[in-house]
């Protein structure tokens, strides 16, 4: 089959556009920026890319299907000859997935509104080490596993990363509700996405729909510790498994411990010992995401599953998993997930995948833990659709006077926001400087650079100094140019 992907360059376009070429099918595909690692990635594959987008082409082209990504609306001039002539067969990325890859598969899909990408991730490096060769499609670029996607064997689990923004102009349901999951994996929930989802209740409706297409011989992994979670009910219909540090649940984190020369922490199932994890990737956040994966690993992997008398899971000889975590000493993480830059006795700086209150907050407190003696900088981007209003903004003030010092760059298409919608710099900065932090902010990104590095370089202090960029974005460059400075 002849495939277009419309907005091709995309970190989950171009991973599926891969995926689809592995499979055996001609791949060709158009964006509005065609530039590497991706456009390097895709043609090194054998798959043609267009820039811009032209009906004209496209019908000279004749692809048996077109992939519409979400990123496409009306007013696209291909899109809009798709609609007026129906000439060409189209769909979306989620449910060609679901056609081509996973409506054969045992799918494990991770969800949640924060650290899918680096679940996702661990789940398929933990089945990988321990033998097996999953699929995957990870949203993100692993350091591990080394690519985004592979189609393994089709004998074992697929794990694919499960967004809950909806799937394209044409159909708004959550991408997950295309995925046909054995084991839905549940981190956490909140509300994000204002753009999409109306309250805290809508986003728990989505998570409602994809767990009750979950399988009575399939699984729910959910984070036991997240009341939002909770609220979704007993699931009776399905079989589930909860994660947490809290007593009850079915797989306990225990003696979590960080410090700068790493961290530690304890799983046990059902009251018995799993295996005592000591690695370097950051905060109990990431604990909890690693026993995500491993429990979510280990289900589909094992022998032996059985419900005790009060209903929960057990698993492997004596309660006991044979899945081994020793693997996660040597996880390498996830591009832009803490990233380190920059390391140096005076100055560390760090790239951050960080949009949401939480995030931000649950990686300052790491960090904290990791840098004791060092002076905190944060540099936050409004740039998500949800950031860039005050929907959240509170809990971002909250967030960001847990650094020493704050510098807020631009807010993303402000022009595009009513002026009592927008996210409020100055509001901002006024609440941290309130509780004895310092705070910056800028007309535009390159200005913020121009104070960050005038306030920060070259590194002298007294004390050492962690700089930490938080971005979904490119924040225009301006954290690889302050990366390049430190350097000098």
């Amino acid at each position: 089959m002849k495939i277009y992907f419309m907005g091709i360059c995309g970190t989950a376009m171009g991973n599926a556009a891969l995926l689809a070429r592995a499979a055996g099918h001609e791949v060709l595909g158009a964006d509005t920026g065609v530039y590497p690692p991706m456009s390097t990635v895709l043609a090194d594959a054998g798959i043609t890319l267009h820039e811009g987008y032209d009906p004209a082409r496209l019908q000279k082209l004749a692809p048996d299907l077109v992939v519409i990504g979400n990123a496409m609306s009306r007013g696209n001039p291909e899109v809009e000859w798709l609609l007026d002539t129906r000439a060409l067969a189209f769909t979306s990325l989620p449910a060609l997935l679901h056609d081509t890859v996973l409506k054969t598969r045992k799918n494990i899909v991770v969800c949640g509104t924060h650290g899918k990408t680096t679940t996702t991730s661990l789940t398929a490096f933990l089945l990988r080490e321990n033998g097996r060769d999953p699929g995957f499609l990870i949203g993100g670029v692993p350091l591990d596993p080394p690519v985004g996607n592979h189609l393994g064997t089709a004998a074992d689990p697929f794990v694919i990363e499960g967004d809950e923004y909806d799937s394209a102009f044409f159909d708004k349901r959550s991408k997950f509700i295309h995925y046909a999951p054995h084991v839905a994996v549940l981190n956490n929930l909140e509300f994000d996405h204002a753009d999409i989802f109306r309250d805290l209740a809508d986003v728990q409706r989505t998570f409602s729909h994809l767990t009750r297409i979950v399988p009575r011989n399939g699984f729910v992994v959910m984070n036991g510790d997240d009341e939002n979670l909770k609220a979704l009910g007993p699931l009776p219909w399905t079989r589930v498994v909860r994660v947490g540090t809290d007593a009850g649940n079915d797989v306990r984190i225990t003696g979590f411990s960080e410090t700068p020369a790493g961290v530690s922490f304890t799983l046990s199932w059902s009251g018995q010992p799993w295996e005592t994890v000591t690695w370097t990737t950051p905060g109990l956040y990431n604990a909890r995401n690693a026993a995500m994966a491993a429990v979510a690993a280990a289900l589909c992997t094992e022998d032996g599953l059985q419900r005790t008398e009060d209903g929960r899971v057990r698993i492997g000889a004596g309660g006991r998993p044979l899945l081994s975590l020793a693997p996660l000493a040597r996880f390498r993480g996830v591009k832009r997930r803490q990233e380190v830059l920059v390391s140096t006795p005076a100055l560390t700086v760090i790239e951050d995948f960080g949009h949401h209150p939480t995030a931000l907050a649950e990686t300052l407190k790491s960090f904290r833990n990791r840098f004791p003696e060092a002076v905190i900088t944060a540099v936050f981007e409004p740039r998500s659709n949800t950031a860039r209003t005050n929907t959240l903004q509170a809990g971002f003030m909250t967030a960001l006077a847990l650094a020493d010092d704050v510098y807020l760059g631009a807010v993303n298409r402000a022009d595009k926001l009513k002026a009592d919608e927008r996210f409020d710099t100055e509001a901002v900065i006024a609440h941290v400087t309130a509780h004895g932090r310092r705070g910056t902010s800028g007309a535009s990104n390159a200005e913020v650079l121009e104070k960050l590095v005038a306030a920060t370089l070259p590194a002298m202090e007294s004390k050492p100094r962690l700089v930490v960029f938080f971005s979904n974005g490119s924040f225009d460059g301006i954290i690889a140019k302050y990366a390049t400075a430190a350097r000098v």
